[in-house]
């Protein structure tokens, strides 16, 4: 049994009852505490958090073809304990995800999963218009205690549609993440004109949306990647 929770917002800290496998950042972690004497150990994952060897293979490949390279240490739990895991004193969201709910998510964002998430590369086919590439990390549940922690810069907020159906739109360089059931991909508008041609563009010439029909939750940073594309005549 494991559970994760955040402290002072900046750190993660993972409770384990009991003997668990948990994927983390490579080096993410920073302290453990357990009785009679130390009862975890790490293993860089070489491949990917896939099952077999023909699975992780072929995900290491996509992911370093889409830029969704994710370098994982796995973490053995053998015995109760408490581990802390963090990156840079960034912000550490926890979600848990539902059986068959997805998340998506930029693999430079990963903090930690449990292995009851089923971990993916999806292309999204957006990567010409930001940083965010061609493709997406994807995170589902497939089981209980399928939990996942996302790092973000600066204190991030939630936008949701599910009760509302509203519109939502987001700069993609400042996204995170998206949640639902199921692809819930967003679609590209932009509103590029004669004005970014000659410098007068408003700088958001770009945008992911999901409409009201697209049930979903969106995560967004109070940052922006540095990227992009710039067009304009000097």
């Amino acid at each position: 049994m494991i559970s994760f929770e955040t402290v002072n917002e900046l750190t993660l800290k993972v409770t384990c009852s009991g003997n668990d496998v948990l994927f983390t950042k490579a080096g993410a972690f920073i302290a453990g505490d357990s009785a009679g004497g130390k009862n975890y150990r790490f293993e860089k994952v070489l491949l990917g958090p896939q099952g077999s060897i023909g699975q992780a293979a072929l995900g290491s490949l996509i992911r370093r073809v889409t830029g969704e390279n994710l370098p994982l240490m796995k973490v053995n739990l053998n015995g109760d304990s408490v581990t802390y895991y963090a990156d840079y004193s960034q912000h550490v969201l926890v979600y848990e995800l539902q059986y068959g709910e997805q998340i998506s998510v930029e693999s430079e964002n990963i903090l930690a999963f449990t292995q009851s998430c089923k971990y993916d590369v999806r292309f999204i086919g957006c990567g010409i218009l930001s940083q965010k590439g061609l493709a997406t990390s994807v995170l589902t549940g497939n089981g209980s205690n399928a939990y996942v922690a996302i790092l973000t810069n600066g204190n991030p907020i939630v936008l949701s549609n599910v009760q509302s159906r509203n519109t939502i739109s987001v700069d993609p360089d400042a996204v995170i993440c998206w949640m639902g059931q199921g692809n819930c991909d967003p679609q590209v508008k932009a509103d590029i004109s004669w004005k970014n041609f000659i410098g007068q563009a408003s700088g958001e010439s770009y945008a992911f949306e999901w409409s009201g029909n697209q049930p979903v939750s969106v995560v967004v940073q109070p940052s922006e990647r540095r990227g992009g594309i710039s067009v304009r005549m000097d």
